[in-house]
């Protein structure tokens, strides 16, 4: 078989979906990405082309015998216009050119920005799901997902090494998502007497990598470092203010902590204090005592 992957990102989106590739291992399988997270898939053996998009040209594209479009734009969707294909699973365009998706992606794509039910109604099915994003793509493909990791790059160590990282940001998007109190919470595990880090920025994302490998526990909201320490058998703590706790599965190595307001805040892009606030430092330190820190 000849498969199409196009998922752009956001780069932890990128790396869960790498789950996908146990299920083509034998087949030949092209990935579509942005340029930014390339350096997440370069050198995978399970693909055979990364493809940076708007940097290649559509004659190199062959025809798939299916084609997996996990985006949900206009710009993804005009690919599957203009690529041959036997089958298909995700977003297109439809004979009106608008976004639409596959009845066997519905899983996924109902709880999304281009819901058949509108975005009230795919925020409230996200809400009440309890599937995660593996076991929902995975049975529309016709799978079971049975706790396929995800494929990670190889890295060189960096300098970074402690016994606890701690990623206080989760990007520019949801602000919600960063808990107001990491500061007092190292501080109370560096008197502890554990090596406490925040993960710096660095030059590109491998190095990010290799520094969560460093450590034995990641604390951090719904991100990118959350996605790399369940990708590399890294213990981590998660505080979920304001997505969906369900949709990540936890490799029985993370800890989730929820927001007690997780419905009022539910995917909202705005800044709350309440929010960030949410959850208690007495709450996160018995989880910590209860995994061991």
């Amino acid at each position: 078989m000849k498969i199409l992957i196009i998922k752009l990102g956001a780069a932890g989106d990128v790396v869960r979906t790498t789950t996908l590739l146990h299920l083509f291992k034998n087949e030949t399988i092209d990935w579509i990405t942005s340029r930014e997270n390339s350096i997440l898939l370069t050198g995978n053996k399970y693909i055979s082309r990364v493809l940076i998009l708007n940097e290649f040209s559509y004659q190199i594209l062959e025809e798939y015998d299916l084609i997996i479009n996990l985006e949900d734009n206009v710009e993804s969707a005009e690919i599957i216009s203009k690529t041959k294909f036997n089958d298909l699973y995700g977003c297109y365009l439809d004979k009106n050119e608008n976004l639409s998706y596959t009845e066997n992606s519905s899983a996924w794509f109902d709880l999304s920005l281009i819901s058949k039910f509108g975005k009230q109604k795919a925020d409230d099915l996200k809400y009440e799901n309890k599937l995660s994003f593996q076991e929902l793509v995975f049975s529309g493909l016709g799978y079971e997902f049975n706790g396929e990791p995800y494929i990670l790059p190889e890295t060189h160590p960096t300098d970074l090494i402690g016994d606890i990282a701690i990623s206080p940001k989760a990007g520019n998007r949801w602000p919600m998502k960063n808990w107001a109190y990491f500061d007092e919470l190292s501080e109370i595990l560096k008197s502890k007497g554990y090596a406490v880090n925040y993960l710096p920025t660095r030059p590109t994302m491998l190095e990010h990598l290799a520094d969560v490998r460093n450590h034995k526990l990641l604390i951090s909201g719904d991100s990118l470092p959350m996605h790399f320490a369940l990708g590399s058998n890294v213990k981590c703590l998660t505080f979920f203010i304001c997505t969906s706790p369900a949709e990540i599965y936890s490799y029985s190595l993370q800890t989730k902590l929820i927001s007690p307001n997780l419905k009022e805040y539910f995917y909202r892009n705005d800044f709350d204090e309440k929010a960030v606030k949410s959850i208690s430092m007495e709450e996160v330190v018995e989880a910590l005592n209860q995994i061991g820190f």
